[in-house]
């Protein structure tokens, strides 16, 4: 069973594997050459011919064996190591460059916990393959042809039957292979479908318990588990039996070899040490063989996890190169059309002009299509119909590199890595002084905490968790300004923070306009009284566009938001203090 694409891709791991075959091979010659000395220094005693050379000769080629076979033992498991850390090295190196290539949209293929399992424990798996199962394969074949060339000379009969019987252990093999593809196949699927389920669970951790639905989640997840359980199980029986088959078969031609031998000793055609190498080195003849068998479903699970592999690897990506991003940045849609499902229009007609350098706000219900439109201008979704362009260039037709490097986006949940507070301000530039870091900390009003704290070396742990909501979405808006891309898109970007984080972000954002094209969507439509434009979805399509004052007197779908807002903060204010989440009206 050998996959010439996957060896292909790691061809740097074949060099190890011959070698690993090589170490192998002179093994068996060494312990060859030692069991021919044996049997002849004692067929020689038995006869009483045997002098004090005999003895000593035999000494020194059983001390050289066992240093040869110690050596190439040592050396070919160096060999194996080799061999699969170049394979998990490379996988994982295309698994990773394949993600950079396919962009943002990677997740309309596969699912994050399933990269994250094939990368890991898929590339794992293959190190037996590379590691342990090729070498043994190639080994496998040249050591039963190695010792058949030894032995026809001492007993052709017996020399014949041994080499016949060593193919009925990949002819067992052979047989099982088909029921265990189709098995393992199945057991991967559940495997990440497994992992899915506990990649859900655990971000969803605080929600679950909130709303006490972690016992539902338990018992779904037992449920998987146990299945799981019974898969893994069947797997287990399957390469049980298999390995009590080989078993049988090895230990049966083994037999065989030597009840010929000993036939062929009786009737006087082989003499005792002759007898004695067959004996001896029958086992040989299996035991490459057996070894290999037991490889094979360590290597069939590794086969199953490079179809997942392949799977991610064959995903078609973005066309690359495409258009350099645009000198003007101004952004223009045109009857913009978008659906998930292929079924069901998110966006239905679109249209909408934000002029470089101005500042034009999206509203509406949630489900209209805000966020959609965002991860379109990104490049996170494609597939639109109509026309979404940056200065005149389709989005769709633009470098996706080059469009993440001008496009900064801005989310209600914006990641923060574990480490310094300068470590992930210079995510966003890297060439960046501690003044300009300081700069981008003032302009969102966070840079008094900071100095009460460590600076620029204060510890974030992991999400920014040790930091309030507030200070973590103001950390995130430092490190946007510091990125200085032509356009901006900020998507609910100051959902659940308190009113002082609030009006830092929207000064910040304020800031940008004239220097650059700022997209504001936003539920909260206080934020948005001052842009240039505002845009009202509904349904997927824009129902009211003009300024605040003109929607309001307008009467239509934002006067009725904006009323039915203010009256609720109003209320709020008059009676007790709001929580900073209440601040969130989601109309």
């Amino acid at each position: 069973m050998i996959d010439r694409r996957l060896i292909g891709i790691v061809p740097g791991s074949m060099r190890y594997v011959a070698a690993s075959v090589a170490l192998q091979w002179a093994a068996l010659l060494a312990n060859m050459g030692m069991v021919f000395v044996v049997c002849r220094t004692l067929s020689l005693l038995w006869v009483g011919a045997a002098g004090e050379k005999d003895l000593v000769l035999l000494a020194l080629c059983v001390a050289a064996a066992a240093v040869v076979r110690a050596l190439a033992a040592v050396g070919s498991a160096r060999m194996g190591f080799l061999a699969s850390r170049e394979v998990k090295r490379t996988l994982r190196r295309r698994i990773y460059e394949k993600l950079l290539r396919l962009g943002p949209s990677y997740r309309e293929g596969v699912r994050t916990s399933e990269v994250v399992q094939v990368a890991v424990e898929g590339a794992d798996q293959l190190e037996t393959y590379f590691g342990a199962y090729l070498p043994q394969l190639f080994y496998a074949v040249l050591a039963p042809l190695t010792l058949f060339a030894a032995l026809v000379g001492v007993s052709v009969p017996a020399a014949v039957v041994l080499l016949v019987c060593v193919p009925l252990i990949p002819v067992a093999i052979a047989a099982v292979q088909t029921w265990a593809k189709r098995l393992l196949g199945r057991y991967w699927g559940q495997y990440t479908e497994l992992g899915d389920t506990f990649l859900e669970n655990l971000q969803g951790l605080t929600t679950l318990k909130v709303y006490q639905a972690d016992e539902f989640k338990q018992a779904e997840m037992n449920e998987q588990a146990e299945k799981f359980r019974r898969i893994t199980m069947r797997v287990l029986t399957m390469q049980l039996n298999s390995i009590t088959i080989m078993d049988l078969v090895a230990y049966g031609g083994a037999a065989a070899g030597v009840a010929v031998a000993l036939t062929q000793m009786a009737a006087g055609a082989v003499g005792l040490g002759g007898s004695l190498a067959i004996i001896l080195l029958a086992a040989d003849y299996f035991i490459p063989m057996r070894q290999l068998g037991s490889f094979f479903h360590v290597a069939m699970n590794g086969m199953a996890a490079s179809e997942k592999i392949f799977q991610l690897l064959d995903l078609p990506e973005p066309p690359a190169g495409g258009e350099a991003f645009p000198t003007h940045c101004g952004v223009r849609a045109s009857c913009l059309r978008f659906s998930y499902d292929g079924e069901r229009e998110v966006l239905g007609g679109v249209d909408l002009d934000v002029p470089e350098g101005g500042f034009v706000a999206v509203v509406g219900e949630s489900g209209c299509g805000k966020s959609t439109l965002a991860a379109l201008l990104l490049g996170r979704l494609r597939g639109y119909r109509g026309s979404l362009a940056v200065g005149g260039a389709e989005v769709s037709a633009l470098d996706a590199s080059d469009l993440l490097a001008h496009v900064t986006y801005v989310g209600h949940e914006s990641y923060l890595f574990k480490g310094t507070v300068r470590e992930n301000l210079l995510v966003a530039k890297p060439s960046a002084t501690d003044g300009e870091l300081w700069a981008a900390l003032e302009a969102t009003r966070l840079a008094g905490f900071l100095r009460g704290e460590a600076g620029l070396d204060t510890m974030l742990a992991e999400r920014g968790s040790n930091l309030s909501g507030g200070q973590r979405q103001r950390l995130a808006i430092a490190r946007a300004l510091l990125h200085e891309t032509p356009v901006y898109v900020f998507d609910e970007a100051t959902s659940n923070v308190d009113a002082e984080s609030e009006d830092a972000i929207m000064a910040a954002v304020r800031g940008l306009v004239g220097r650059a094209t700022v997209m504001l969507i936003s539920h909260r439509l206080a934020n948005v009284v001052r842009a240039d434009e505002i845009l009202v979805l509904d349904g997927g399509r824009v129902v009211e566009r003009g300024r605040h004052d003109e929607l309001v007197a307008l009467g239509g779908r934002y006067a009725t938001l904006w009323r039915a807002q203010r009256e609720l903060e109003e209320f709020g204010e008059a009676s007790v203090p709001v929580p900073a989440v209440s601040r969130e009206v989601v109309a």
